[in-house]
């Protein structure tokens, strides 16, 4: 018994080890995409053209996602509220929702799982294939030239995409309680337009979105970066990426919003 305890003990010191010495390196990369971002900002197509990737075809599904959401939102609230004979209320419920949670946080998760992955396979490709060791040969930092336009067009795309799954979401709460269900259309917008706080809703939720992009782009590049060079390290990678990047946006989520609800009280 004393053998096995202490075996157990040994393989959680490595663990803790394993991950401390890992967000120690994670750190460091963070800092030399930040310095090593020049580059890329002044070379500002390479931006561009990942932001096509990242941003521009990732708005099907996030704006399909937003349209479903919003009428699931608008027909649970109408049923709700009814209850109470508040169902004029439903475009508030729907407003409030989607900008300071649902709007932030599931397009987070859907970026996530879909630019995010494609950007730490996209990497770890290029690592597997050697083609970032090529451009170390040429004097071409890949850091610069590879990992910074990338995670410089999540973070920039991650706001939009937000803002369209939010608006998209809104219509789509609009269709089911005023179209389907016959809510007053003018008690729909007026409700929301009074409710609805630009600076403690609507600049909270950006804050939400900017918070969002950092981390998720950041474990996307370096997952890809740090992958081991073979199709299992690289698949590992897209699946810790999705994995680390859910679970970073939930606690993120808390930690903000218990910090802006306090701050509004």
């Amino acid at each position: 018994m004393p053998r096995r305890v202490a075996i157990g003990i040994r393989g959680i010191g490595h663990r803790v080890i394993d991950s401390t010495w890992r967000l120690g390196y994670a750190s460091r990369f963070f800092l030399l995409i930040l310095l090593k971002s020049g580059t890329s900002l002044r070379r500002f197509s390479l931006v561009i053209r990942e932001l096509y990737f990242t941003g521009v075809l990732s708005l099907i599904i996030i704006s399909v996602s937003g349209l479903f959401v919003g009428m699931v939102l608008g027909l649970q609230g109408y049923e709700t509220l009814q209850r109470f004979g508040a169902e004029s209320a439903v475009g508030t419920m729907v407003a409030l929702s989607l900008v300071r949670e649902l709007g932030p946080v599931v397009a987070a998760l859907l970026f996530a799982s879909r630019a995010g992955s494609a950007i730490t396979a996209e990497i770890g490709l290029m690592k597997a294939t050697e083609q970032l060791a090529a451009m170390e040969m040429m004097a071409v930092d890949p850091i610069a030239r590879v990992v910074a336009p990338r995670f410089w067009a999540g973070v920039i795309s991650m706001p939009f995409l937000a803002a369209m799954f939010s608006v998209v979401g809104v219509f789509g709460g609009y269709l089911v309680a005023v179209v389907l269900i016959g809510v007053d259309d003018g008690s729909f917008w007026s409700q929301m337009q009074n409710a609805v706080d630009f600076r403690y809703d609507i600049v909270n939720g950006i804050i939400k979105t900017c918070v969002f992009g950092v981390a998720v782009t950041a474990v996307a590049v370096f997952e890809g970066y740090d992958a081991s060079p073979t199709a299992e390290g690289v698949s590992g990678a897209t699946t810790r990426t999705v994995v680390t990047s859910s679970l970073v946006i939930l606690g993120l989520d808390f930690a903000l919003t218990s910090f802006m609800f306090r701050g509004m009280s």
